[in-house]
């Protein structure tokens, strides 16, 4: 979903939060040195001028695209390029100072410090972001790309891409098309599906993204570019290759040397990647603290009820595949997991890609009584308030989830999922999501599911994000007010 290329953009707005961070260390320590005082923020003309640093920093590296081929920059470019924007930097603020009425009072040995102190921590912080990103790819923690080409040219498109690849992507492995070679390697990445199974594979597998390019004796893989269309997958088509048989939105781009025309389920522009991740990280940020606060209440409540641990965490499947830890507070009794298989029979969705029933026995203080009347307990009531769900900010905070996308799916859900369901996976997975209010409580139809939640992919924007919140709040008032 995230353009220009996907895991690019995603990268690029870390590197612009580091920078504001490192911008605001910069005034701040700046100010303490010179003045001796340990609070800038109280003073009005300091106060304005943190906040115009901040805008100031944001116009210079939109406006003169400074995180342009920053994962290809050496040590030498990259230093000239925070000197640069540190230079720009004095003159915008230098120029700010000139049109305010109070500006004579600016310290200007705290202006030019700034900026030098600026200069430096940004490019260290720069450099050493990309050796945690550098780390990450070894470590199967980045953007999983697939190699899929034929066996004329294997050898030499992997190499091209592990040469120049500048941390972009893990590459998760090949499909050769046109020869089954399932088990071997090249050049030490493994060969994972041929033609017959290639879909298959891309279907069940952590795969952000696909590259594919082929050569001229080679069948062109047409059905299974529109396979990956399909599952919602960012294709990367060599230009050389480019056939109408691409769909969803396209763009031109680079993988390895080779220009592309990348097609994708969405696209999301740098600036409106950085709005969502900015918005997701102060969420994160307060609802971890406020988690905390309810830990302190509920805690004592699920231990009484249920002995047992406070937090629940399961495997669950977020985008695009990729497997993490997603928890909560736990709101079932201990034998949950175990009971589910017995209560099948009660799903109320038309199949059982996705698990949920009218009055669940597993929750904490859930009884029916002799008469049939149906007692609920603490269990119920940090479900209804959606109290249960406060600790995925923790998930959110961590860059697995973000505020608003589909729910995460369990891995035995997701084994059966078909071509088509797995276009809902083409984000990060949410707290709360377009189905979710659209009238959660009535949806029995999975294919529902995937089409409100592959809509909201299609046409997101960040005033759909904030509308989906706002919906969230009023059902979730909704649903307490009427317990």
């Amino acid at each position: 979903m995230y353009k220009k290329n996907s895991s690019g953009w995603v990268k690029h707005v870390d590197f612009i939060i580091l920078d504001l961070v490192c911008i605001q260390l910069a005034f701040y320590l700046s100010y303490v040195f010179r003045q001796g005082d340990w609070n800038p923020y109280v003073v009005p003309l300091y106060r304005n001028m943190a906040i115009f640093i901040v805008l100031a920093d944001l116009i210079i590296i939109f406006i003169f695209e400074i995180y342009k081929s920053v994962l290809r920059r050496g040590y030498y470019k990259e230093f000239a390029v925070s000197i640069k924007q540190a230079i720009m930097l004095l003159l915008i603020s230098s120029l700010y100072l000139i049109t305010v009425q109070d500006g004579n009072s600016y310290s200007r040995v705290v202006l030019f410090s700034m900026v030098i102190v600026y200069g430096g921590i940004t490019y260290s912080t720069r450099l050493l972001w990309k050796m945690v990103l550098k780390y990450r790819m070894k470590n199967n923690e980045d953007s999983s790309l697939v190699i899929i080409t034929s066996s004329q040219i294997m050898e030499q498109v992997v190499c091209n891409i592990k040469e120049k690849n500048y941390n972009m992507y893990k590459i998760s492995g090949v499909i050769v098309i046109d020869q089954d070679m399932c088990g071997t390697s090249i050049e030490g990445i493994p060969v994972l599906a041929n033609a017959d199974n290639a879909a298959e594979y891309l279907l069940q597998n952590w795969v952000d993204e696909v590259f594919i390019n082929v050569d001229e004796s080679a069948l062109y893989p047409k059905e299974l570019i529109e396979r990956c269309s399909e599952m919602g997958l960012t294709v990367h088509l060599n230009l050389a290759k480019v056939s109408d048989s691409a769909l969803g939105k396209q763009s031109i781009g680079k993988v390895g040397s080779y220009t592309v025309l990348t097609t994708s389920i969405n696209v999301m522009t740098m600036r409106q990647a950085f709005i969502k991740r900015s918005i997701d990280i102060l969420a994160g940020i307060v609802g971890c603290i406020l988690t905390g606060i309810i830990l302190v209440f509920i805690a004592p409540l699920i231990y009484i009820s249920s002995p047992g641990p406070i937090f629940f965490s399961q495997e669950r499947v977020g985008k695009n595949g990729k497997l993490f830890k997603m928890y909560k507070f736990r709101s079932m009794y201990m034998d949950a997991e175990e009971r589910k298989a017995e209560l099948m029979k009660e799903n109320k969705m038309s199949n059982n890609l996705m698990f949920k029933m009218d009055f669940d026995p597993r929750i904490i203080g859930n009884k029916i009584l002799p008469d049939g009347t149906k007692k609920t307990g603490i269990g119920q009531f940090i479900r209804s308030t959606s109290l249960d769900e406060f600790p995925q900010f923790l998930n959110v905070l961590a860059g697995q989830m973000s505020l608003v996308g589909f729910r995460p799916a369990l891995k035995s859900e997701y084994e059966e999922y078909d071509y088509h369901h797995r276009a809902r996976i083409a984000m990060k997975p949410g707290i709360t999501g377009m189905w979710q209010v659209s009238g959660r409580s009535d949806i029995t139809d999975f294919e529902e599911v995937v089409r409100l939640d592959t809509e909201y992919i299609r046409n997101w924007s960040i005033g759909l994000d904030f509308r989906i919140l706002l919906k969230t709040v009023k059902t979730v008032l909704h649903r307490d007010g009427s317990m």
